[in-house]
């Protein structure tokens, strides 16, 4: 017989969140109140996290356990590369980049102007600027390269996505979506979404994107790492087949689908079923076992994100230990430790990174004081003396 386990001083039966039809009635039955609060400081450091967790993963990807025993030692050894007092990024926090400034240049105007018709054109005209930046020079993502060059050629963004692409350059970039203040969960699951389908069109690309920028919204809301994955199970149930055609508009139509809402539902059905891989492995966890082989190599959307969770939910109170395990790792090391990284950022806040890390990175002159308002409540973009954006 299942033993139940107080909380509260009420008794829940284990794995109940899992199977509860609303989550929202067992936060009221326990007098939850964490979505009032937001933890301090959570933006900034998801933001940080994201790109300490790139910068440390981006030499060892595409490196074996083996070579990087080699050249690193033990996992625990991994430290931020700083060269010429710079630590260096790749294509993961420079999207992101362009995400968050993207966001910053809609919600100038107030959140509630977030829509498909004004969040498409200040995303595109952010990834344009990104595809011709002279920095563009870190191996980036082929789908990404071409996607992004038909948007500067100035097609329809759903001519322009590669749509049989599920990579996970769809949702590494996306945290900055479960960031901005304000928005209604409508708003974060349609520009999670478009944000990813203006280059990777496949559903999973989609699913994963929204649930990744969920799991970074819960975690500044002072949800409890134990409680995430019973929580981002819930609400990809709950979202399997809710197609946002205001966001997508005829996306599902030009893949060749007949039911909007059963090719969302296969993007959910994937994603979900790498939720369900991230419990088993969790069930026996190794921290020594190489992350990428216990649960996925994460180059495609669904496995990113199960891998990030995975080594996030080995040492959800040790940020750093988090990004080591996670750039340590045999597959798209990069973009497992950014995502991992923001995760532990939301969750920690202020004081997760070791402060001569966040003063090494590069680009974190541009990312505070856009990010720091986010932190304050504020999601209006930062103007510099001049009134001239940041």
């Amino acid at each position: 017989m299942t033993q139940p386990i107080a909380v509260h001083g009420l008794h829940i039966v284990p794995d109940s969140l899992s199977q509860a039809e609303s989550l929202a009635v067992l936060d009221e039955l326990t007098e939850r109140e964490w979505r009032r609060d937001t933890v301090k400081g959570g933006s900034t450091a998801a933001i940080f996290g994201l790109a300490i967790g790139d910068a440390l993963g981006y030499p060892t990807e595409f490196l074996d356990i083996a070579r990087l025993t080699s050249r690193y030692g033990s996992w625990r050894q991994l430290e931020l590369p700083v060269h010429s007092g710079v630590a260096r990024v790749s294509d993961d926090t420079q999207m992101t980049l362009a995400v968050i400034e993207a966001l910053a240049d809609v919600a100038e105007h107030g959140v509630s102007s977030l829509t498909a018709a004004t969040v498409e054109p200040a995303l595109r005209a952010r990834f344009v600027a990104w595809l011709r930046s002279p920095d563009n020079n870190r191996a980036p993502g082929r789908t990404c390269l071409d996607a992004c060059a038909a948007l500067e050629r100035g097609v329809p963004w759903q001519e322009a996505t590669v749509m049989a692409s599920k990579g996970c350059g769809a949702n590494m970039r996306v945290a900055p979506v479960g960031l901005l203040p304000g928005l209604t969960a409508e708003q974060r699951a349609g520009t999670a979404q478009l944000q990813a389908a203006l280059t990777h069109g496949h559903p999973t690309a989609l699913a994963a994107s929204d649930l990744t920028a969920h799991a970074v919204w819960l975690l500044t809301h002072n949800c409890h790492p134990s409680e995430l994955l019973p929580r981002l199970r819930h609400y990809g149930r709950s979202a399997r087949r809710t197609y946002h055609g205001d966001w997508l508009d005829d996306l599902a139509q030009r893949a060749g689908a007949a039911d909007p809402a059963a090719f969302i539902a296969h993007g959910w059905d994937e994603t979900l079923a790498a939720l369900d891989t991230v419990s088993a492995a969790l069930d026996r966890p190794d921290p020594e076992r190489d992350p990428c082989e216990v649960v996925g190599a994460g180059w495609i959307a669904e496995e990113a994100l199960a891998t990030a969770l995975y080594c996030f939910l080995l040492f959800p109170e040790e940020p750093v230990a988090v990004v080591q395990r996670a750039a340590f790792s045999s597959g798209d090391s990069d973009s497992v430790a950014a995502l991992a990284g923001a995760f532990a950022g939301a969750s920690v806040g202020g004081s997760a990174w070791p402060a001569d890390w966040v003063r090494a990175l590069e680009y974190g002159d541009r990312v505070r004081p856009l990010v720091s308002f986010w932190d304050s409540g504020n999601p209006k973009s930062y103007r510099g003396p001049s009134g001239r954006r940041a």
